[in-house]
């Protein structure tokens, strides 16, 4: 299982589905199971959360500094 590829995959389900994202931010490890449909190890899983929380956060600061770049010109 590539970690990455999965955090990708499950950040990008999130920021596409506004029920999903809102489950999310209260039980992420089912959100994350139920995406990848695997039962992860929970030393595995929180890695798996903070990715997508750090991707989501990356994720929106692009669009933000997309936005203001247009902004400016």
């Amino acid at each position: 299982m590539d970690i990455k590829e999965q955090i990708s995959k499950i950040a990008e389900e999130i920021s596409k589905n506004p029920d999903i994202k809102e489950q999310f931010e209260k039980e992420p490890v089912k959100v994350i199971e139920k995406v990848i449909g695997v039962d992860l190890p929970d030393d595995l899983v929180m890695k798996v959360i903070d990715g997508v929380k750090a991707k989501l956060t990356i994720d929106d600061v692009s669009k933000v500094a997309g936005v203001l770049k247009g902004v400016f010109k």
